[in-house]
Order: C-alpha cells, then sequence, then structure tokens
C-alpha cells in the first residue's frame, strides 16, 4: 500500500462490522481460495465476462465455498469494496484529475522531453526505476502509480521504446520501496510488533532494494518486452503526439511540473519523519504536517496546486481547467469498479480464515536465523497469495511469528533482517486477488496473461531477490 500509520484501504471504513471468520476445516477454506480463483479466470478469459463482475461472483463463491451464509459472503464483499473505494478509490480519481491537468497543461510534454534530451534511449530504463525509487521512497505505491502513469506512458511514446522496456522499471522501483523500505506502513508495522531497529531496518532495507529494482526492473525489462508486445496506450495524449506545433503553446517550465509531482511526496515524506522525530508529540505543528501528509490530503493539495500552477503555465483558463478535471474521470470508471472488487474479493478471503490456518502450521516452530529469515519470508508469500495484500501479509506475518523472536532472543540486527524477510514476502506473487494486478493490467491495456507474465513476474523478481539479499546479510549481524 506512512506513519500516516494506516494503509491506503484503511483511510476509510464501511460502517458495518466485519463478516465473522468462519470455523470450517482447513481443507475446504485451501479448496475455496483455489475454487474462487479459478472462477474468477475462467470467468473472464473464457466467458469474457467483465472483471468487475467476475471477481464479484468469485468472491461469492469463495465465501460460500468457505462455510460463510451468503449474507455473511457478500457482507465482507462489500467491506472490502467499500474500504478499497473509501482508500485506494480516492487517491485514482485524485490521481487522474491531476495526470489529465499534467498532460493538458504541457507539463508533463516539458517533463518527458527534458528525460528523453537528457537520456540516452538505452539509458531511460535506468533512469525511470531510479524514477520510480525516489517517488516510492515515502509514498504509497498506489500514490506513486498514479503519479506516474502519465510519465511512463508519454516516455514509451516519445522514446519508440516497448511499454515494458519503461513501464518495468519504474514499477519496480516503487514496488521495492513499498515492500522493503520504512516509512511504509507495512514495514513500520512490523517494526513495532517484533522490536526491530527503525534506523537499521532502513539501512539494510535501501541496500537490498537497490538489487531488487535493478534486476526486477531494467535487466528483467528486456525480456518482459519479448514476451507482453503491447501498444502504449492511447491516454494522456498531447498536443505534441497529436502534431502541433507545441513550441508555439505555451507550457509550465520543468521546474514548475516537477514541483507540481514532488508537492504531495514532500508533504507525506515530511509527515513520515515528523513521526519518527516525534512519534507522540500535539503540537500544532505536528498535527498540521500529519494533516497535510495524509494520501488524500496530499494529492487533493497537488490537484489545486496544479490548477493554479500547471494552469498558469499552459495558459488554461478556468473553462479549459473545468474540461480537463470532467475529463479525467469518465475514462477511469472501469478501473475504479474493478480494484475495489478486487479489495472485495481479497476481504472474503481474510475473513474466510486462511491465516489462521497458516497460524496454526507452523506453530511451535523454530531453528537457526537462516531458517527463521527463510520461514518469515515463506509464511509472509502464503498469507500475500492467500489475501492478495502486502500490508495485511506483511502484519500478519509479523504477528504470527512475534514468538519467535521472544524465544531466539534475536539481536537487534537479525530482527531488523527479520523485518524485511517479511517484507519480501508480502509482494510474492501478486494475482488476481490483489487490487494492485487489476490497477496495473487496466492501466496498461493488458490481458490478464499478459499481467502475469510481467507484473506477477516482477513481483516475484523482487521477492526472492530480497530474500536472498537478507540472507547474505545475515551472517554479519
Amino acid at each position: 500500500m506512512f506513519p500516516l500509520l494506516f494503509t491506503a484501504a484503511s483511510l476509510v471504513r464501511t460502517a458495518d462490522p466485519v463478516a465473522p471468520t468462519t470455523t470450517a476445516p482447513e481443507w475446504q477454506l485451501i479448496t475455496a481460495a483455489l475454487v474462487g480463483i479459478a472462477v474468477i479466470v475462467v470467468l473472464i478469459t473464457w466467458a469474457k465476462l467483465h472483471p468487475f463482475v467476475s471477481l464479484m461472483i468469485g468472491a461469492l463463491v469463495t465465501g460460500l465455498v468457505a462455510g460463510m451464509s451468503a449474507v455473511q459472503a457478500i457482507l465482507s464483499f462489500t467491506n472490502g469494496f467499500g474500504s478499497t473505494m473509501g482508500g485506494v478509490g480516492v487517491l485514482i480519481a485524485l490521481g487522474a484529475i491531476f495526470g489529465k491537468l499534467l498532460a493538458d497543461s504541457g507539463g508533463a510534454d516539458r517533463i518527458v522531453d527534458t528525460l528523453i534530451a537528457r537520456s540516452s534511449v538505452q539509458a531511460l530504463p535506468w533512469v525511470m526505476g531510479g524514477v520510480g525509487s525516489l517517488i516510492g521512497l515515502p509514498m504509497f505505491f498506489e500514490v506513486g502509480l498514479v503519479l506516474l502513469v502519465p510519465v511512463i506512458i508519454l516516455v514509451a511514446r516519445r522514446s519508440g521504446l516497448p511499454l515494458m522496456r519503461i513501464a518495468i522499471p519504474t514499477l519496480a522501483g516503487l514496488s521495492a520501496m513499498h515492500g522493503l523500505v520504512p516509512p511504509h506502513p507495512g514495514p513500520l508495522a512490523a517494526i513495532d510488533l517484533v522490536g526491530a531497529d527503525l534506523g537499521q531496518t532502513l539501512l539494510f532495507g535501501i541496500i537490498i532494494a537497490v538489487p531488487a529494482v535493478i534486476i526486477a526492473g531494467p535487466l528483467f525489462s528486456k525480456l518482459a518486452a519479448r514476451w507482453v508486445q503491447v501498444p502504449v496506450p492511447a491516454l494522456y495524449v498531447t498536443a505534441e503526439d497529436r502534431g502541433e506545433d507545441v513550441e508555439a503553446k505555451p507550457r509550465p517550465s520543468f521546474g514548475a511540473a516537477l514541483f507540481s509531482i514532488l508537492l504531495p511526496v514532500a508533504l507525506m515524506l515530511a509527515s513520515s519523519l515528523a513521526n519518527v522525530v516525534a512519534p507522540q508529540s500535539t503540537d500544532p505543528w505536528k498535527l498540521v504536517v500529519d494533516f497535510l501528509g495524509k494520501p488524500p490530503i496530499a494529492l487533493l493539495l497537488a490537484v489545486l496546486v496544479g490548477m493554479l500552477v500547471l494552469g498558469r503555465g499552459g495558459r488554461m483558463n478556468r473553462e479549459q481547467l473545468a474540461a480537463s478535471v470532467s475529463s479525467s474521470l469518465p475514462p477511469i470508471a472501469g478501473i475504479l469498479l474493478i480494484v475495489g472488487a478486487g479489495g472485495g474479493f481479497k476481504q472474503v478471503l481474510v475473513d474466510s480464515g486462511i491465516g489462521q490456518v497458516i497460524a496454526s502450521a507452523i506453530s511451535g516452530f523454530g531453528g537457526s536465523l537462516a531458517v527463521v529469515l527463510a520461514l518469515a519470508w515463506l509464511v509472509a508469500v502464503l498469507i500475500r497469495v492467500a489475501t492478495g495484500s502486502a500490508t495485511v501479509a506483511t502484519i500478519t506475518a509479523a504477528g504470527i511469528l512475534q514468538p519467535l523472536v521472544a524465544d531466539l532472543s534475536l539481536s537487534a540486527g537479525a530482527t531488523s533482517l527479520l523485518v524485511l524477510a517479511i517484507g519480501s514476502g508480502s509482494v510474492f506473487l501478486s494475482h488476481v486477488n490483489d487490487a494492485g494486478f487489476w490497477l496495473i493490467k487496466e492501466y496498461f491495456g493488458l490481458s490478464i496473461g499478459q499481467t502475469l507474465k510481467s507484473w506477477t513476474v516482477l513481483e516475484c523478481l523482487i521477492s526472492i531477490v530480497g530474500l536472498a539479499g537478507v540472507l547474505a546479510i545475515s551472517p554479519f549481524v
């Protein structure tokens, strides 16, 4: 998905109570998850049913097979749908408005032209990996994605490189930072649960994230471009793309466009740092910084500032600004519904009790540090695959493994590596129960198979490289 100690999905909750966990046998719960996923894939790929409807049907089937009543299953789905739309949905909508303003004002043109002019074509995947990592350091994955989608699309369109050569490195940077580096909510919650040191975890996280981004980003993008050959989506078409004389059209400066993009980044980072420096403070400055750093507020301010800075730079009048905002929302209606339904399916899996199955399987387990780290990674992987949420996987795995930390008396460095092993496992194998999976699929116009061959493989690479990095560091702590 920073203290900000909440996930994007938890920003707005429904008033209804969460559906109670079922008490079905373990085999039944596992079967329910497998059947639900199979139903979704078959309905979308064979029956050609819309993903929103398919996800809803798959969620209900999963709940019924898991032993939920029909009422419990639909309540669980609607709770998940509502919380996802209240959190991620708001961010997507604000990001789409900002992206359209960036494109219509000429700000995206200015940034893309500057990146291409100052980088060789061969270096662009590496540049985009760096951009994704920088933006992803303080931001939720979803927020960084909606901010960078216009840049990804325009860089791919203008450079002539395949879409995957630009998108994959950017996504790798965003995802690696989200899963491995505080102050993202998952790693921070895990740090608190297992008593790890924030500074050491941050240092080790950055060390491990760098090779993960390189391997899963610029290097893997060469294969992904061969496996997934898709046209650049017809989104954010600018004046230059239409063949108009952009030199004669006013555009914001590079500094103004960059300021607009980095404003929400700076606000969220300031909130994160304030919570680290003064976590218990109730001073007015801290309350203001916390408020401005919340993702919806930061993005709302980015939109308002963008209307002023980008609109003025592009010489847009009030009617043009209103038209730009209005035209930004209809194209993402389908994306919003699909992402919300993905959140609903995830909630049915969570409420069905799959996490309890995993907890029972590892109860009382112990071993050497390397074994414990591998176990932590595996537990997070299983929960991630079952529930579709990296943050849920991180927090749940940390809670399950908390007794092991006390029993083994791990050092501060080893405990930090435990957090990173959990974080690495939490991004493994994103598939149809992950709202992010559908976000990537819809934004870049991919099929399910293409999303699995690109985005899902990318996530697996980050996870495996992350585990390898943790194990490589473990003898020295």
